[in-house]
């Protein structure tokens, strides 16, 4: 699952919000939830961005792992901390 790390702020008319907020419901989603599906199927990635992607991952290195679960979650949790600075 992608962090979600940016907030928009969009103005709606009535009617259309109303939609929104219908089909959400219906679905149970969040309003946000479907304007990130809707922004994707406006504005998809291009296949050879995806390809050059998964590929880029395939061919990276093997890399050592903690041996202990506790320590991976720490490894990352400090990762994670860094990129917020």
């Amino acid at each position: 699952m992608c962090m979600l790390s940016r907030r928009l702020q969009i103005l709606l008319d009535e009617r259309r919000y109303r939609r929104l907020h219908a089909e959400a419901r219906a679905r149970r989603a969040s309003v946000g939830a479907l304007v990130r599906e809707a922004i994707d199927k406006a504005f998809p990635v291009s296949l050879e961005r995806k390809r050059a992607a998964a590929k880029a991952i395939l061919s990276a290195r093997p890399m050592p792992l903690p041996a202990d679960i506790a320590d991976l979650k720490a490894e990352l949790a400090e990762i994670r901390a860094g990129a917020k600075k």
